[in-house]
């Protein structure tokens, strides 16, 4: 699989599980991908559903896990390039990878264990849930019959695919079928989803064309706790301790998922493992009782769990989750004592009261779409809106605070360095929620003031604010290349001395590169612009000074 599709390990990976209980590798593509043995630990073992899971045919389900620590990164700043125009919540983290799976179990009386087991395994950086899932489910089904040389042929296909380009509409073919995909920018409007249109004259030769890369069925994720969504969605935006118990790793995986993803356009800054074992390398870490239950999202199916997670905070019990059509009953929220064994009840188990009262509306909405029989994707579309406007009305307050802490344009000058940020005071901020809250944009009542303060806590703000604060002192630096490119920067050389001319040289070459390492927001021409005032200063001075600055950086 081509790097630029954040492969940087092995992007198609072959598992299976011997007669024994022990998880083997089997086959592995590109063959020169190297793991770490740790890493070939965890992904044995997230490869295979729980044993007491009980998942017959075929199952489809996703995995995260941490990079080892002293791994070469070698691949980041290529998918820093596509990196830089995706939205927040779809860039890469550079200590994760995701492991997409496609696993088989069916009845073979031939072997010991009663079962053929098996797992296709792809890896990567990219979160693309429902690309590479799709992507699976093209390649595994023939795979299991027709082995190796099937799967050889699958990544020489993939290998040919263009570099992921955000916004930009690809033709993807893999083993005789063509996806049509449009990755997201961050300049789409949030909320919108430009699907790429199939048209009679040009795409006669399109198999499969996607409406989204990354989003899961919100709804048949949320329906069997509808009722406490809104309640649900404090906790993630606020980074509390929470695990999903669910029969199967295919629940538990889209479960957490979807909790992450329903306070996008924000990012959810935590850990999250769709679905994690006793055996993951951060077992012991993540259960431990001698300190607080960490900042994650933790998908299980172990019974163990049960009792291992009983001091967490904040527990969702989930049953199987119905095909679309069907409505489980509603889960009601339950103490923790209530909680002992995974085959408890489904229900939410917290003590947590919300700081915002419920909207009626939307439950009222969802459950006359479920009288009608509304298609789950419809379901998913009204509930993906309501999450989004609920989130821009708690982010459009803080992103109007922040904006103002921006330096005036009038304070950048050429011959100073870039002025400072003004600093965060949360208690200035909240003196602003009187006139500019929330209530400006959302009937939701209820203690706003109190969410706040407790979000300004959490770890979802620190990464928000410092992405934030970042791509603001970007904007001040490109802002002060501009400045300095309106300067007749060669009048001013010849009211200085050759080494203050020689510095100044210098000092625009490492602006310069950088604008190219950070991608600052700069206009081309302002790019093009400095460089012809650099060439200019240069020629103006002593020939020998040419020769050494010419070899200096970049001009």
């Amino acid at each position: 699989m081509p790097v630029a599709w954040g492969t940087e390990m092995p992007g198609l990976e072959l598992w299976r599980e011997e007669t024994s209980s022990e998880r083997r590798l089997q086959v592995i593509y590109p063959q020169h991908s190297k793991l770490t043995d740790k890493e070939k630990t965890n992904i044995c073992y997230l490869s295979f559903p729980d044993s007491n899971s009980g998942c017959l045919g075929d199952t489809q389900f996703c995995f995260r896990f941490r990079q080892s620590s002293g791994r070469r990164v070698s691949l980041h700043c290529l998918l820093d390039h596509y990196d830089k125009d995706l939205p927040v919540y779809l860039k890469k983290d550079p200590a994760y990878f995701y492991g997409y799976v496609y696993f088989r179990q069916v009845r073979d009386k031939s072997l010991k264990r009663g079962y053929f087991q098996k797992s296709l395994v792809l890896i990567s950086k990219l979160p693309y849930i429902h690309f590479f899932h799709t992507v699976l489910k093209q390649i595994a089904p023939e795979y299991f019959e027709k082995s190796e040389p099937y799967l050889e042929a699958a990544c020489n296909d993939v290998d040919r695919w263009p570099a992921p380009v955000p916004g930009k509409t690809l033709h993807l073919p893999i083993m005789g079928v063509v996806m049509k995909v449009r990755i997201p920018t961050c300049h789409d409007k949030p909320g919108t989803t430009q699907i790429a249109q199939l048209t009679q004259q040009a795409d006669t030769h399109i198999s499969v064309i996607l409406p989204t890369v990354h989003e899961v069925d919100l709804f048949r994720c949320f329906c069997p706790v509808f009722l406490h969504s809104q309640m649900l969605w404090e906790l993630v935006l606020l980074g509390e301790p929470l695990v999903v118990m669910a029969p199967s790793p295919s629940e538990s995986s889209e479960t957490v998922l979807a909790l992450v993803n329903c306070i996008s356009p924000l990012k959810y800054f935590s850990d999250f493992r769709p679905y994690f074992t006793i055996h993951d390398s951060e077992f012991k870490e993540y259960t431990t009782r001698t300190q607080a239950p960490p900042s994650v999202i933790l998908g299980v199916t172990n019974p163990f769990f049960a009792k291992t997670l009983q001091h967490w905070p904040h527990i969702i019990r989930i049953g199987d989750l119905k095909p679309a059509g069907e409505i489980p009953k509603q889960v009601k929220v339950k103490k923790l004592k209530n909680l002992k064994t995974l085959d408890s009840k489904p229900g939410v188990y917290t003590s947590y009261k919300p700081y915002l009262s419920r909207d009626e509306e939307i439950v009222k909405q969802l459950q006359k779409g479920v009288q009608q029989k509304r298609p789950s994707e419809a379901q998913s579309v009204i509930l993906r809106r309501y999450f989004l406007e609920l989130t821009q009305s708690f982010i459009i307050p803080l992103e109007r605070y922040v904006a103002s802490l921006m330096p005036l344009q009038k304070s950048i000058s050429p011959w100073k360095s870039p002025p400072q940020l003004r600093q965060f005071l949360p208690e200035e901020f909240m003196k602003t929620l009187e006139k500019t809250g929330p209530q400006l944009t959302s009937r939701i009542k209820g203690d706003w003031i109190g969410l706040y303060r407790h979000f300004l806590k959490s770890p979802n703000f620190d990464g928000w604010f410092k992405t934030r604060r970042k791509e603001m002192t970007q904007k001040l630096e490109a802002l002060h290349l501009e400045a300095l490119c309106e300067e007749d920067l060669l009048l001013w050389t010849q009211k200085h001395t050759e080494v203050e001319t020689v510095d100044l040289v210098l000092k625009l070459k490492n602006k310069l590169l950088q604008a190219d390492r950070e991608h600052l927001p700069v206009k081309p021409d302002t790019v093009e612009k400095l460089r012809t005032h650099i060439d200019a200063i240069i020629l103006a001075l002593p020939e020998d000074l040419q020769g050494i600055l010419l070899k200096t950086g970049m001009t």
